[in-house]
């Protein structure tokens, strides 16, 4: 099998930057495209929790339990910053009038003051880690780049095709030649591939706030919360290195939108985040909400991500559908897919739960 000398990825979010960086590992020419801007949806709003071996007993498992791995080490080959640290987990049950009875059933920090019962350890500094979803991309982008990337702000408008194989990409009226093209755009991946056969992939909405002020540990929280007029929802909470605190939560069926630029907040979904985070510690009680913000996550009918060849389209690959887990699985997914690229088959982690062709193609 020829190595292909050059490969369009399409999106440059967390997952496009993996696969860029992987093959520009290889000695392979590659052009990032992308309309909106570096991590400009999800990989630049997520929360960037890693866990080890929370998808154990699924598919995902054996992909997630490769990119834990490789997160360690890229945090030491790309040599910058990103907030890439161990973590302390917990799981606490909150609610927004009262206190949960029982009090904390395992040992609870201090700083975790507040109306919150601790009432589980859900991970170590072994098994669970965190970084800043947006730097992190931008640092395998970088990487990528230094190795002779290309990134190329536009909008890819269609796919060049010949003979039944991809050769390209059109991008604001001109045409970038390829000898494989990847669809990596999100829940945005679905409008561009057209004719292919592709499943469907739809977008989740959630809502996120970072809050500025506290001084907090290294300890991520996932929290059980009653609203005073009974809803039921799971806020996450992940300090950051840098002193932000990161919340998110608040599932929300809204449509996906047009473009990342037409993804629309809402003010009181944010501020029930908030309010939850301050039933747990006075230091979140006292912090101030200095972001605001809302993405779609790529799911699919089976709630796996879509990563390899797309079916019975020569130089078509897809790599999307990675739900809450696009950050800790974007590298096992980019070396697994420039390994399927370069040498005709993935020899890291076993692609075939993965396939596209499981599922139905969209109609």
């Amino acid at each position: 099998m020829a190595l292909p000398r050059h490969v369009v990825v399409c999106g440059a979010g967390v997952i496009g930057a993996s696969v860029a960086y992987f093959l520009t590992r290889r000695g392979i020419a590659v052009t990032v495209v992308e309309r909106s801007g570096v991590a400009g949806a999800a990989s630049g709003k997520s929360g960037g929790f890693l866990a080890l071996d929370w998808c154990d007993g699924s598919p995902l498992g054996p992909l997630a339990r490769a990119s834990f791995t490789l997160h360690a080490e890229l945090a030491r080959e790309l040599a910058t910053d990103y907030g890439y640290r161990r973590v302390d987990t917990f799981m606490l049950a909150a609610r927004e009038r009262g206190t949960p009875s029982g009090g904390h059933r395992v040992a609870a920090p201090s700083w975790l003051d507040g109306a919150g019962v601790v009432t589980a350890t859900l991970g170590s500094t072994d098994t669970t880690a965190q970084v800043q979803p947006a730097r992190f991309t931008s640092a395998l982008l970088d990487a990528a780049l230094a190795r002779g990337g290309v990134l190329r702000m536009g909008l890819v408008e269609s796919l060049i095709q010949h003979a039944g194989a991809v050769r390209g990409v059109a991008v604001g009226g001109e045409s970038i030649e390829a000898d494989a093209v990847v669809l990596a755009m999100g829940p945005w991946t679905g409008r561009l591939s057209g004719k292919l056969p592709l499943p469907a992939i739809q977008g989740l909405k959630g809502y996120s706030v970072t809050l500025v002020g506290a001084d907090v540990p290294a300890h991520a929280l996932f929290v059980d919360y009653r609203a005073a007029d009974g809803r039921a929802f799971e806020p996450e909470i992940f300090p950051r290195p840098d002193g932000d605190v990161y919340v998110c939560g608040m599932a929300d069926p809204a449509p996906l939108p047009d473009s990342p630029e037409a993804v629309e907040v809402c003010e009181a979904a944010c501020d029930t985040l908030a309010r939850a985070a301050s039933r747990v510690s006075t230091a979140l009680a006292a912090a101030r909400i200095a972001r605001r913000q809302a993405c779609y996550r790529p799911v699919t009918d089976d709630g796996l991500p879509l990563i390899g060849r797309v079916p019975g389209v020569a130089g078509a690959y897809v790599a999307t559908g990675h739900g809450p887990w696009g950050i800790l699985n974007a590298p096992a997914t980019g070396r697994a897919l420039a390994e399927l690229i370069a040498d005709g088959a993935a020899s890291s982690v076993d692609l075939r739960p993965f396939d596209p062709a499981r599922l139905p193609a969209a109609r």
